[in-house]
């Protein structure tokens, strides 16, 4: 009996505890995604470029909502996202690095599929620290803001054993390609960074230790 009552005084305190945190979270609404932009994907594709010299001008939420949602997105049910992705398992979390964007303050958060929405990981900007971890590339530093794909290897790689961890590389790349396109129709560059420390990026950017980082995209008005 006593056990029993221990037992439902844990479940209570754990309950308790989610509600809590969940609602000490700081969440931001994203705008709606746009479907009916004005440049075909074969006009995207054609003048995709990689770009490592932005304008200041400060990205917008809209923007920023668009990329995310292009990136991985829902798309439909169950579930589907913007990218393909093995097993339909989706082993990728986004985070931005945001520093100049127009109605987010400065800080990184997580992106939110499901909800369409950010979370707050760590207030202040963090892209010279990003940049000192991605081994000095100035871009990083001067992007508005940087997305961080980040890989959660456990969730393919539990169907899939070893072969998991290649289907995660690929799914980055679908990924990185749909923010080069979505970038490029809203007339925005960015490029993809993978030279960097991953223990200092993820220190940086306050991952859980399970979220690889795995790519940078700095992203911004190109000159």
């Amino acid at each position: 009996m006593r056990m029993s009552l221990y037992c439902v005084l844990l479940a209570s305190l754990a309950v308790s505890y989610v509600a809590s945190s969940m609602e000490s979270e700081q969440r931001i609404p994203l705008p709606d995604a746009e479907f009916g932009g004005e440049m075909s994907i074969e006009e995207a594709l054609k003048k995709r470029r990689s770009t490592r010299v932005f304008r200041r001008d400060e990205l917008t939420l809209d923007d920023v909502s668009q990329l995310l949602w292009a990136a991985q997105g829902i798309t439909g049910t169950p579930d589907y996202r913007s990218a393909p992705s093995a097993g339909a398992l989706y082993p990728l979390e986004l985070y931005i690095i945001a520093g100049d964007v127009d109605g987010l303050s400065a800080g990184v958060y997580r992106y939110r599929p499901m909800k369409h929405e950010l979370v707050l990981v760590a207030s202040g900007d963090h892209r010279k620290k990003l940049a000192a971890a991605a081994l000095e590339q100035s871009w990083v530093r001067r992007a508005p803001a940087v997305l961080i794909i980040a890989g959660v290897y456990a969730r393919t790689m539990g169907k899939y054993g070893q072969r998991g961890r290649r289907y995660v590389h690929m799914e980055v790349g679908h990924t990185a390609q749909n923010i080069y396109l979505q970038a490029t129709a809203r007339s925005l560059g960015t490029v993809m960074v993978g030279a960097f420390d991953d223990d200092e990026v993820q220190n940086v950017s306050g991952l859980p230790a399970d979220h690889v980082p795995l790519a940078l995209m700095p992203v911004g008005h190109k000159r």
